[in-house]
C-alpha cells in the first residue's frame, strides 16, 4: 500500500530500470523476470508515495465513474519507458505512437484484447520496441518521479549535431530555405488577408 506524498521519506530514493526492446528485464544492474520487477517496484514506488491516481473515466457505456487507483510499480515502468523511447524512437514514430496509444488503450479498456485491430496495432508498437533498449534512471522523491539519467546503444541524441552554435556538422544557413518554404502558407494567407482587408 502507498503512503502519502506527506509521509513519504524526506531523502529520495533512486532505481535504474532496464530495458530490452522496450521489456523490462532488470532493475539496478540485477537481471529480474517482470513478476519481481513489478514486485520490487511496487514496494519502492508506495514507500514513496507513487502512482497514486484518482481520477474520473468514461466507462465503455458512457458513464462516469470515480477511481482510485494504486499503480506504483506500473507507474514508474511507464515512465521509464516513456523516457527511454525519448532517446530511442525518431519524432514520426514517436508521434503517431502516442496517437495509437489512445486507441490501443480504449481497445483494451473495452475488452476487446482479441481483435483484428489489436493484432496490428500489436506489430506497429512490436516493430516500434526494436531499438529501445538501455538503462533509466529515476529519482523517486514524494510522489514525484524526476528523470536522473538514461543511455541507450540505440540513441539518436547526438550533442554534436544537436548543437546550438557554431560547427562544421551542417550547414546551418540551409534552415532559411526550409523556414522560407514552411512559412510559405502563412505568408500567403497574410497576402491575401491584406488584399482583402483594403
Amino acid at each position: 500500500m502507498s503512503v502519502t506524498p506527506e509521509n513519504a521519506p524526506n531523502v529520495p530514493s533512486y532505481v535504474t530500470v532496464d530495458f530490452e526492446k522496450g521489456i523490462p528485464v532488470g532493475l539496478d544492474g540485477q537481471k529480474m523476470d517482470a513478476v519481481s520487477l513489478m514486485k520490487q517496484l511496487n514496494k519502492i514506488g508506495g514507500e514513496n508515495a507513487i502512482g497514486i491516481t484518482d481520477i474520473v473515466e468514461n466507462r465503455l457505456v458512457g458513464m462516469k465513474s470515480r477511481g482510485v487507483y494504486e499503480t506504483p510499480g506500473g507507474t514508474i515502468l511507464y515512465h521509464a519507458h516513456g523516457v527511454l523511447e525519448t532517446l530511442c524512437l525518431d519524432k514520426d514514430t514517436m508521434h503517431f505512437k502516442q496517437e495509437v496509444a489512445n486507441k490501443y488503450s480504449e481497445l483494451v479498456y473495452d475488452g476487446k484484447w482479441f481483435t483484428p485491430l489489436k493484432d496490428a496495432l500489436d506489430a506497429f508498437v512490436n516493430s516500434t520496441q526494436e531499438t529501445v533498449t538501455g538503462s533509466v534512471k529515476l529519482k523517486l522523491y514524494k510522489g514525484n518521479i524526476i528523470n536522473a539519467g538514461v543511455t541507450s546503444p540505440y540513441s539518436l541524441y547526438s550533442e554534436e549535431i544537436a548543437t546550438f552554435g557554431e560547427d562544421d556538422v551542417y550547414n546551418q544557413m540551409d534552415s532559411q530555405g526550409f523556414i522560407n518554404l514552411f512559412g510559405l502558407p502563412i505568408k500567403v494567407k497574410a497576402m491575401l488577408d491584406e488584399k482583402n482587408n483594403k
